[in-house]
C-alpha cells in the first residue's frame, strides 16, 4: 500500500514547526521516520499534514551543560550518534550499551533518540534506558517551553501526555554522579528485531558500595514502558550483594505485565524480566566499581 494524499511541510525552525502543529489538527512530526512511515504505508496513521523538522539546524547536539547537570540531547541526534560519542562510551554506558543495540545500521543512522521517546513505543529501548536514567523532555509549543520527566510522559500505547501542538525538542539526562554505572540488557528473537524484553539499569555507589540511587527501566514489559520503582527502592542503601540482586530482580518481575505474543508466553517474558534485571545490575555494578564490562 502507498500512504493517503497528505500536505509536505518543512519548518526552518522550531517556531514554526510547532505553529504548524498548532494549525493542523493530527499533524504528525517526521525525524528518522521508521515508526511513522510504514504506519503511513499501511494507512494505520493518515496525517493530513507532515511537519518535517530535518531542515531545523542546530538540534543535532548531543553536550553536558555543568551548570544545569545534565547531558542535554537535542532532537535530530540519531542513535548512531550515541553509538560513535567517545562521550556517550565514557560517561553513560547505559545509553551507549542502548544505541548499540537498535535495530540495524540503516535504522541507528536515520531515527533519532527524541523520536523513538515521543512515538511511545512500550517495545522500544529508549523509554526504559532513559527510565532508568531518571530523565525528562523538554516539551515545545506556541505557549513556550516546559519540561515533563519520562514518569510523566507515557500514557498508553503509543500515546503521550504531549499536546497535539508540542514538540520535543530536548532530551535532558542527569550528569553521572561519582562511583555510577548502567547497563542495557536486551532479549531478541535475531539481530535487529525489537526486544522479547528489555532491561536498563543505572545505579550510583557509595564510598562504601551501598548503592545511594538505582533506577530500573523496561521494555516490552507492559503497555507502556515501566519503572520498577519497588526495585529502585528496595536496593537504596544496600550492597549489591547476590541476594540482594535476587530481590531486585523479583520486584522488577513483578513491575512487568507482559503480554503473550509470538515472542514469548507470560511466564517466559517475566522470567527474562528477572533474568535481564540480575545480568544488567552486575553489568552495572562492574562498570561503577571500575571495571569494563
Amino acid at each position: 500500500m502507498i500512504p493517503a494524499s497528505f500536505r509536505y511541510a518543512a519548518p526552518r525552525t522550531v517556531a514554526e514547526a510547532v505553529d504548524l502543529l498548532a494549525s493542523h489538527a493530527d499533524a504528525k512530526v517526521l525525524a528518522g521516520g521508521h515508526s511513522l512511515l510504514p504506519l503511513m504505508k499501511l494507512r494505520l496513521a493518515t496525517p493530513p499534514v507532515l511537519v518535517d523538522i530535518n531542515r531545523i539546524p542546530g538540534l543535532d547536539y548531543i553536550r553536558e551543560d555543568q551548570q544545569a547537570a545534565q547531558l542535554r540531547v537535542g532532537a535530530l541526534a540519531r542513535h548512531v550518534d550515541f553509538e560513535r560519542s567517545e562521550l556517550i562510551r565514557a560517561r553513560y554506558p547505559l545509553l551507549w550499551d542502548t544505541a548499540r543495540g537498535i535495530g540495524d545500521p540503516l535504522v541507528r543512522n536515520r531515527g533519532t533518540l527524541a523520536g523513538a521517546v515521543a512515538h511511545a513505543d512500550p517495545a522500544a529501548d529508549w523509554p526504559a534506558a532513559l527510565l532508568a536514567a531518571n530523565a525528562s523532555v523538554v516539551a515545545s509549543s506556541p505557549r513556550g517551553d516546559r519540561t515533563i520527566p519520562l514518569t510523566k510522559l507515557y500514557v498508553a500505547i503509543l500515546t503521550t501526555s504531549l499536546a497535539e501542538d508540542e514538540l520535543i525538542t530536548e532530551v535532558r539526562v542527569p550528569l553521572p554522579r561519582p562511583r555510577s554505572g548502567g547497563a542495557y540488557e536486551k532479549l531478541e528473537r535475531k539481530v535487529g528485531d525489537y526486544a522479547v524484553i528489555g532491561v536498563g539499569v543505572q545505579i550510583a555507589l557509595d564510598e562504601a558500595d551501598n548503592v545511594q540511587q538505582a533506577g530500573i527501566g523496561l521494555c516490552n514489559a507492559g503497555s507502556t514502558s515501566i519503572k520498577a520503582t519497588p526495585a529502585e527502592a528496595f536496593l537504596v542503601g544496600k550492597p549489591l550483594a547476590p541476594d540482594n540482586i535476587n530481590q531486585a530482580a523479583q520486584l522488577a518481575m513483578e513491575a512487568s505485565d507482559p503480554l503473550e505474543d509470538d515472542r514469548g508466553p507470560i511466564d517466559y517474558k517475566q522470567a527474562m524480566v528477572a533474568e535481564l534485571t540480575r545480568r544488567a545490575l552486575r553489568r552495572a555494578l562492574a562498570r561503577a566499581q571500575g571495571g569494563a564490562a
